[in-house]
C-alpha cells in the first residue's frame, strides 16, 4: 500500500504558491490574508474528500473520516500550515498534505480502520506577530486559555479574539476543546528533521521518542560608556567585548557535550555608536538538550563561566529567567509501534529526540502522542532553500500509511493507560 507520490508532490507546489514572495520563499504567518486562503482551501478539499470538518476555539481545521466504529476515538495525523517569513514549503504543510494524502489512499482504496482517523491543521505553529508560537496546540490542551487572551493585540494593535473569529475561531469557544480531548487516542506528526543527523547517517526517517527542553534567560552585561578614541585599553570596562566572551564561553562548554546546544541570537548593543565604548549588552541565552538535569548542569557551568569574565574584565552581569520549558518524553507505546512497522517493511530509521519543539510536544498531554521526522537536505529549514528529496518523502509517506494500520490494531489495548509522556 503507497501514497500517491505525484499527486502529493503537486499539492506541496501549490500551497506553496500562497505567501510566495519575491526572494523564492513563503510567507505565510497566521491570520495574514496568504494564511486565510490557504486555510479556505484546506477546508475545502477535505470536504471535497468527505470528511466530517470541525473548527475549534483556536482554529484548530479537523478533518474526521470515520471509522468501522469497533474501537471509540481517533487517531489523528497532521501539522500545520503556517510559515515564518521567506520560509521553505515543507515545514508544516508537508505533514497536513501527508495527512490528507493518507486519507485520501485510504478512501480510494475502500479501507476504513476500526479507529476513526483525523487530520489536523494546527494554527500558528510558528512565531507570529502575536507572540504565541504553538498557538494551536497549546490552546487545545489548555495551557493557553481564553482568559490569557482577552488583550492580546499584534503591534499594530489587531485584536486576536477579532483574528480568531474571522477563521471561525473564538474565545468563547475555548472551553468546548477540552470536551474533545478524550476523543483524541493518539497524535503523530511529520516534520521535516530541520537538520543533518539524518543526513549525515544517510537515512530517510527516525522515529521521534522525545522532545528537548529550552532554557531562555535574559543576560544584562553593564560596562562604562566613553570616548573611543580618548580612552586607553588599559582603562576600559567595554560591555561588548565582555558580552563577546561570554558568548565564545558558551559555543566553546556546548561543543564538548553531544546533544546540548546553546545559542546567543539576539544583542542589543547601548548606546550603539561608531565612537563610543559600549557600557551595555542586553542578550538572550539559550541552552537545549534532551534531559532536564542536563539543562541544569550546562546552565550552571556556563553562568559559572560568565561570572568569571564578568569579575575578571569588571563590568557587571544581571540575568533573568524567561522560559524554563521541560523535556517531552513522547509515548513509547507508539514509538514502539513505529520502530516494529520499519522493520516490517524493511525500511532503516533511527531512533532520535528533536531539537525543537512540535505541536506533538503538546499534544503530549492530552494523548499518546510522537513523531516521525523525514531527512532534511544539508539540514535546512525556515528559508526557500528548505528541501527534502521526493524519495525519503514517498518512503516517510508509505510507512505513515502502514504505521496507523498497525497502530490501528494495537491501540486499543493500550488506548485507556496513562499517556507516558510528562515532562521530566
Amino acid at each position: 500500500m503507497r501514497i500517491n507520490l505525484d499527486r502529493l508532490l503537486m499539492d506541496i507546489e501549490k500551497y506553496a504558491a500562497y505567501g510566495k514572495n519575491e526572494q523564492g520563499g513563503v510567507t505565510r504567518p497566521s491570520f495574514s490574508p496568504a494564511d486565510h486562503e490557504v486555510r479556505q482551501l484546506f477546508i475545502e478539499e477535505i470536504k471535497e474528500l468527505g470528511l466530517e470538518v470541525t473548527i475549534d476555539g483556536a482554529a484548530n481545521i479537523w478533518g474526521k473520516y470515520k471509522g468501522t466504529g469497533k474501537n471509540p476515538g481517533s487517531i489523528v495525523i497532521g501539522s500545520h500550515l503556517d510559515s515564518v517569513p521567506n520560509g521553505g514549503k515543507y515545514d508544516g504543510p508537508l505533514g497536513v498534505l501527508m495527512a490528507k494524502e493518507i486519507v485520501k489512499r485510504l478512501i480510494e482504496l475502500n479501507i476504513r480502520l476500526d479507529h476513526d482517523i483525523e487530520i489536523v491543521s494546527f494554527t500558528a505553529e510558528e512565531s507570529n506577530d502575536f507572540n504565541l508560537s504553538t498557538f494551536g496546540s497549546r490552546s487545545f490542551v489548555g495551557r493557553i486559555t481564553a482568559e490569557m487572551l482577552q488583550d492580546a493585540c499584534d503591534s499594530k494593535g489587531a485584536r486576536l479574539s477579532d483574528e480568531l473569529k474571522k477563521v471561525n475561531g473564538g474565545l468563547d469557544k475555548f472551553a468546548l476543546m477540552m470536551d474533545m480531548h478524550s476523543d483524541k487516542k493518539a497524535f503523530i506528526e511529520l516534520h521535516i528533521e530541520q537538520g543533518q543527523r539524518l543526513e549525515s547517517a544517510n537515512i530517510p526517517m527516525a522515529v521521534i521518542n522525545s522532545v528537548v527542553g529550552t532554557y531562555r534567560s535574559t543576560v544584562k552585561v553593564i560596562g562604562q560608556s566613553n570616548h573611543s578614541g580618548t580612552t586607553m585599553m588599559e582603562h576600559r570596562k567595554d560591555a561588548l567585548t565582555a558580552s563577546s566572551e561570554m558568548i565564545l564561553a558558551v559555543e566553546r562548554y556546548c561543543q564538548g557535550q553531544g546533544n546540548v546546544v546553546g545559542t546567543v541570537g539576539k544583542l542589543t548593543i547601548s548606546p550603539n555608536a561608531a565612537n563610543i565604548i559600549p557600557g551595555q549588552v542586553d542578550f538572550i541565552l539559550e541552552v537545549r538538550a534532551e534531559k532536564s538535569v542536563t539543562i541544569q548542569r550546562a546552565v550552571e557551568a556556563i553562568q559559572e563561566v560568565l561570572q568569571e569574565i564578568a569579575a575578571r574584565r569588571e563590568v557587571e552581569i544581571q540575568q533573568e529567567v524567561f522560559l524554563d520549558q521541560k523535556p517531552v518524553v513522547l509515548d513509547q507505546d507508539i514509538v514502539s509501534s513505529l520502530v516494529e512497522t520499519a522493520r516490517e517493511m524493511n525500511e532503516p530509521c533511527l531512533i532520535l529526540p528533536s531539537m525543537a519543539v512540535h505541536d506533538a510536544a503538546h499534544m503530549a498531554s492530552v494523548t499518546k502522542s510522537a513523531m516521525v521526522f523525514v531527512k532534511s537536505i544539508e539540514g535546512k529549514s525556515h528559508c526557500p532553500e528548505e528541501y527534502s528529496l521526493p524519495e525519503d518523502i514517498e518512503k516517510a509517506g508509505n510507512f505513515i500509511l502502514q504505521g496507523i494500520i498497525n497502530l490501528d490494531r494495537t491501540l486499543y489495548r493500550t488506548e485507556y493507560s496513562l499517556p507516558i509522556n510528562k515532562t521530566k
